[in-house]
């Protein structure tokens, strides 16, 4: 039985035992946990990450099998088209160990002269050597989707089949916004990610968090004394009320989060059972005061 969660790696593997990274990756397979994020993260210029090399080492202490697992990696689009996808993307794979990519999860599009149709085309060719089976998008706009869509329609090729936003119990105006309700019903899927805020919605100080559109971070943080009153009345911790709220979305097909030990893993997918036990109406009541960008950020997304 699968569960409905991919483990990511951003600054979680290089901070582990090596010994207890192997256990909570052979402990998430055999949970269910098919999907697995391994971006290369390191840009010119700054301190090198190696969380994928380290996924690669940590697959092989586990005696996990290929078929094992779904690798999702990461394109980033700032220096394209006038360097090809091809080559970050090989050079990704053999970060990471293997010879294709389930999906990869383009980068923030930073660009308004990136040609589109271009784009989708160099995706399908990717797809056609076997490098990739499908590939989404991180944080675009709903317009911008549906164009990609539209092109893909027009020249009988895949288009997006995910989209990774942003949504939590406080950052959830894009995902739940009309834009993207007909994002959706294209059959594109719905990611979450950033679902902790970086620790910041569970009382912790955040190591390293991302953006924050619409500026409202403190109130984020100001409500993790709530997140954990909300959480103990429905008798959860904070991350499993976090991960629950996620899994009411209709068009979530996977959320995003990472983990640094087994026991933490363990208890977040304790998730699945409180939406069983709480239901997904009751549950969306309960932490709708908790809804911090609601009329802040423009639900069509960046």
């Amino acid at each position: 039985m699968t569960v409905p969660f991919a483990l990511g790696s951003w600054h979680t593997y290089d901070r582990m035992d090596f010994r207890e990274a192997v256990t909570m990756l052979r402990t998430a397979v055999d949970a269910g946990i098919t999907w697995y994020d391994v971006g290369v993260y390191g840009f010119p210029g700054s301190a090198p990450v190696f969380t994928d090399v380290l996924f690669s080492a940590m697959v092989r202490a586990a005696g996990l099998k290929r078929s094992d697992y779904q690798l999702s990696a990461k394109l980033w689009l700032e220096g394209y088209p006038e360097h090809p996808l091809r080559a970050q993307l090989v050079n990704a794979l053999f970060r990471a160990g293997v010879e294709h990519a389930d999906l990869v999860v383009l980068g923030d599009l930073r660009r308004s002269d990136t040609d589109l149709r271009q784009l989708v085309l160099d995706l399908a060719e990717l797809h056609r050597e076997g490098l990739i089976d499908c590939w989404g998008v991180n944080n675009w706009s709903a317009s911008t989707i549906r164009e990609l869509h539209t092109h893909a329609t027009a020249e009988g090729v895949a288009g997006p089949c995910l989209a990774q936003l942003k949504y939590s119990l406080a950052r959830r105006s894009i995902p739940d916004g009309e834009p993207f309700a007909g994002v959706f019903e294209l059959g594109v899927g719905l990611q979450s990610s950033d679902v902790f805020e970086g620790g910041v919605l569970l009382g912790k100080s955040s190591r390293e968090v991302g953006r924050d559109p619409g500026g409202i971070r403190q109130r984020i943080t100001d409500s993790a004394a709530e997140v954990r009153r909300i959480s103990g009345e429905l008798g959860a911790t904070p991350a499993q009320l976090c991960l629950a709220f996620t899994l009411t979305h209709p068009a979530n097909v996977t959320t995003l989060f990472g983990a640094t030990s087994t026991e933490q893993l363990t208890d977040n997918l304790k998730a699945v059972d409180l939406v069983n036990r709480v239901g997904a109406a009751e549950l969306r009541a309960a932490v709708e005061p908790l809804w911090a960008d609601r009329d802040v950020v423009d639900p069509e997304g960046p």
